[in-house]
C-alpha cells in the first residue's frame, strides 16, 4: 500500500498501470460538488509523460471536458 499526501486545493490525478487499483481518500472536509475543478489529463502545457504505450486511457465524462490549465478557474 502507497500512501500520498494531497494539499487541499491541489490538482492532483493518478494512471493505474496494473488490471486492478483501489484508491481511498481521506479529506478534510465532506464532499462538495460545487467546489471541484478539472483540467485536461493531456494538457500541453503541463507536458506530463504519461506512460501509456499507445493506449487510450479511460477517462471520466468530468476529466475529459476539464479547462486547460492555463484557463482554469482557480480557487
Amino acid at each position: 500500500m502507497e500512501l500520498l499526501w494531497i494539499p487541499e486545493g491541489f490538482a492532483h490525478g493518478f494512471l493505474v498501470l496494473s488490471d486492478t487499483a483501489e484508491v481511498l481518500y481521506k479529506t478534510t472536509n465532506l464532499y462538495y460538488p460545487e467546489g471541484e475543478r478539472s483540467i485536461v489529463w493531456d494538457d500541453p502545457t503541463l507536458n506530463i509523460a504519461w506512460p501509456l504505450d499507445g493506449i487510450t486511457p479511460s477517462v471520466s465524462a468530468k476529466d475529459a471536458v476539464g479547462s486547460s490549465f492555463l484557463s482554469a478557474d482557480l480557487p
